[in-house]
Parts: C-alpha cells; structure tokens; sequence
C-alpha cells in the first residue's frame, strides 16, 4: 500500500485537524471491500483512534466520491439535539412512561413501530399546538448543523431530513436549515386541537427511511451511490448502508458497527471533510 498524496483540509491551529491520504494499493486483484476492511483494521489500531479522539473514514477515490447530489438526515440526535419525543413527553407529564418505552425499545424487547403507537398513545388529549409551538421553541441543532447545510446548499446539494419523529418537527427543521424535503409521522389531530394518540398515514419505519432515500435519488436524478445517508440509530441502519456515503454521527455501537463511515466528532460540519472539501471550500461555499 502505497501513499500517493497527503493533504491537510483544515487550516486552523484549534483541536481538531483534518488530513486526507491517497493511498495506491499495491494488490489490484484485492476486492474494494477487502481494502477498506484492511485499512480500517490498521487505522483502528493505533492507540489515538483507539481512544476515540480520532475519526477515520476510507472512501474508494472514484467518479461517485467527486459527485455527491443528495443527502438524507435523520433528525433527533442528528440535525436536532436530543430527542423530540422526550420534550413532548416532559410538556404532556408522561415523562416516566415514555422513558420506560424507549429503554424497551433500545433494548430490543418491542419494535419500532409498537415503540412508537405506545408513546404517542401516551399523548392522547394534549394541546397539539401548545405542544408543537413549545418544542418547537426549545428546540437545538446540533452543533455545525447550520454551516453544513449552508455550505451543502451552495453546492447544490439536495437536502432531505428523514424522521421516525413527528412532521411538525421535521418541516420545522427544513425550514430552518433551508431543507428540499422533510418526511416523518403525521400526528392524528382532532377537531378540537386535541391530540388523538395515534398518528396517520404510512409510519416512518427503518425500511421505509430506506426507501424514501431510493425514492429521493430516483427524482433528483442521481445514483444511490452518489448519495450521502447522516444518522445515529438503529433505525438508520438501512438508509446508512445504502447510501454512497453512510455516516453514523455520535451513534450508538451497533450503529457504528454496520456503518462504513462513522463521525464521532460532535460538530456536524466534520462531514464537509468527507466531501473531500478543505477549510478554504467551506468559506468560499459560505461566502457565495
């Protein structure tokens, strides 16, 4: 294995730095999965990556690394910090109920989709617009989310957050972040604003994360391996391994597991970097 070029993308002195590396194999006959296995094993073996203070990322340097069109978000704990459900739950007094669903859920004793008809169960009689304007007041991207979003945008990047939460939220999001599309659970509102504790329409399960993806590609005219998947749950895993460009951001260990490419760096815009872009692209980006 040979190193072709070395190239720094960041330019500041702070804590963090972002190197690219070319690498040759010297093996042509050695499959492109085999190589990616390989590198990363050797990566991973070094003490700093070890401790969790250094990402690494191996990408096959062809024609679908230099076109990205397209990227998928999930919302909580991705775009948005923390989980929509729990301000909902806190705001409705079922707190305790909700936490007790979702410590079953990550624990694999129900599934999604009755992890979901449980909780929101929880919320029937509540104000569906006190509820919606309070979240939505208290809500916070995460770190970098803005500035990846901008910069994506002026690229001409399509932009879609793909949620397991609820659409309010979701449309909230794209137009804060200046999104193409939002898709997530509609909930069942009755005629007195009141919240009926059910949602309505097709459920956003991990499969069908995975197809809106598929879906998104078909329409914006691009390659499902020219697209790029962000998320951090279980419920991602789909859309994650399907995509060009699947990134477990801050995700949980299975996620990190069956990912290729994983961010644990807690600032969104480290992805630019996976783009390929240096420091000096993201301002130009930005300035445009």
């Amino acid at each position: 294995m040979n190193i072709s070029v070395i190239r720094r993308l960041d330019e500041s002195d702070g804590a963090m730095s972002a190197l690219q590396f070319v690498l040759n194999p010297s093996d042509t006959q050695t499959s492109t999965d085999e190589i990616r296995s390989s590198l990363r094993e050797k990566l991973l073996g070094a003490k700093c990556v070890q401790s969790g203070c250094v990402d690494c990322a191996v990408q096959v340097d062809d024609i679908a690394r230099l076109c990205r069109r397209l990227v998928v978000f999930d919302m909580d704990s991705t775009l948005v910090e923390g989980e929509v459900i729990d301000e909902l739950a806190k705001l409705a007094g079922v707190e305790k109920e909700v936490s007790a669903i979702t410590s079953k859920a990550m624990h694999g004793e129900i599934d999604f989709f009755e992890s979901l008809k449980q909780r929101v169960a929880l919320l029937k009689g509540a104000s569906a617009k006190y509820l919606i304007d309070e979240v939505e007041s208290r809500m916070k991207f995460t770190p970098g989310a803005r500035q990846l979003t901008k910069t994506l945008k002026a690229m001409g990047f399509k932009m879609a957050v793909i949620s397991g939460g609820f659409l309010p939220f979701a449309q909230h999001t794209k137009k804060e972040l200046g999104l193409d599309y939002a898709y997530a659970n509609e909930l069942e509102i009755d005629s007195n604003g009141l919240l009926c504790g059910r949602t309505v329409g097709p459920v956003v399960t991990p499969q069908r994360k995975r197809n809106l993806l598929v879906m998104l590609a078909r329409v914006e005219g691009v390659r499902v391996d020219q697209a790029i998947a962000v998320g951090d749950g279980a419920n991602d895993i789909p859309m994650l391994t399907t995509a060009g460009l699947g990134v477990a951001f801050c995700a949980k260990p299975k996620v990190q597991e069956q990912a290729n490419f994983r961010v644990n760096n807690k600032d969104l815009s480290t992805i630019l970097y996976l783009v390929g872009l240096t420091q000096a692209d993201i301002g130009k980006a930005e300035d445009a």
